[in-house]
């Protein structure tokens, strides 16, 4: 156990409720830690900036970046199965809240993952663009969900069963989020992972100008009008056609 509780201006003791932000201060000499890369791509869920994600802080993340209330509320997960690793650098007791402590979000680091972020939150950008060299076979820029789904398989480790599962849950929420024309594309991907892309996608869609992602009436839509979860190929296939009927129009 880190006992960093004393320094620690984001945590809130369990047992007397004191914030140590009021009695503990930077001497003039002193510059605060930069964030890391993990901790920025949480930030957008901690929106008074206090270093603590509530649960309700989970929730209306999730429905600002456009995702359903089920779904919203099915991202609960979240706190129930990552706050107590990052409470444990504080105390040895689990958070009656279920509050998520960003400092420490490095303890709720799992394994069969992508390795893109280190156990210390750091960002590697090599392994991230060795990523995409292995599984973006076809060089397209994005990976499809075939191929996310492989590198999935590939990355679960021997008896790491809930590191499979949280790993599936991340990449599926991603793809869902992100995808556009079937492909999660490197760019939104990497500004995902430093989250930068989500305050994006917040102003988006409240302004109605977001426009990848996939839903429920995607796949509604691809069903109904070509037989396929992947709508985006029957878009492509009305465009085409609409193409060729310009094409071959009396005014061309």
């Amino acid at each position: 156990m880190d006992d960093t509780s004393g320094t620690n201006p984001h945590h809130e003791n369990f047992t007397n409720g004191t914030h140590p932000a009021s009695a503990t201060k930077l001497s003039p000499s002193e510059t605060a830690p930069q964030p890391t890369a993990l901790q920025q791509h949480v930030s957008f869920w901690d929106r008074d900036n206090d270093g603590i994600i509530h649960p309700w802080d989970v929730y209306t993340g999730f429905r600002e970046l456009g995702f359903s209330i089920p779904f919203s509320i099915g991202s609960l997960l979240i706190p129930i199965f990552f706050s107590y690793p990052t409470s444990l650098a504080y105390s040895w007791f689990p958070d009656p809240w279920l509050r998520i402590y960003v400092s420490s979000g490095h303890k709720a680091k799992h394994g069969s993952d992508t390795g893109v972020f280190d156990v210390d939150g750091h960002f590697h950008a090599d392994r991230f663009d060795a990523m995409f060299e292995r599984w973006d076979i076809d060089c397209s820029g994005g990976l499809s969900a075939e191929q996310m789904w492989a590198m999935w398989k590939k990355n679960r480790l021997a008896a790491d069963v809930a590191g499979w599962c949280f790993a599936f849950m991340e990449l599926w929420t991603t793809w869902l989020l992100l995808q556009k024309d079937g492909r999660v594309w490197k760019e939104d991907l990497r500004a995902c992972y430093d989250g930068t892309l989500f305050w994006k996608i917040s102003e988006l869609v409240q302004q109605g100008q977001w426009h990848q992602g996939y839903g429920i009436w995607d796949f509604f839509d691809g069903m109904l009008k070509g037989g396929t979860w992947r709508n985006w190929e029957v878009k492509n296939q009305g465009d085409y056609k609409t193409t060729r009927r310009n094409d071959f129009s009396p005014n061309n």
